[in-house]
């Protein structure tokens, strides 16, 4: 269990992938750039078997904002876009309207 106070420092809010690339070092991830209101930011994410490119370029998708950079494959993420996972469907939480890209989630 964690308290509400933890969850509020939580920053999640609503991005836009502006480029999906092949990450350079797995078969299986993307790298993803995404507008998060106050600028860009680059996040690995392991979505490549269920999403191509087209489909992600322009998305608005929900994302971790505040989440300590890590190296993954010799790549830095710099955050995490939320899906779900339902045995072998994966789907990317995104916005039910249309909403402004920085978005707080809460």
């Amino acid at each position: 269990m964690i308290t509400f106070d933890q969850f509020k420092a939580i920053d999640i809010r609503i991005a836009k992938i502006v480029s999906a690339e092949d990450h350079p070092n797995a078969d299986k991830l993307y790298v993803l750039t995404v507008e998060v209101g106050e600028g860009t930011k680059k996040l690995v994410a392991g979505i490549k078997e269920h999403y191509t490119k087209e489909e992600l370029v322009n998305k608005e998708v929900v994302v971790i904002n505040n989440l300590q950079p890590a190296t993954i494959r010799g790549v830095q993420s710099e955050g995490m876009a939320l899906a779900t996972k339902d045995g072998g469907k994966l789907a990317l939480l995104v916005p039910e309207k249309e909403v402004k890209v920085g978005s707080p989630v809460s």
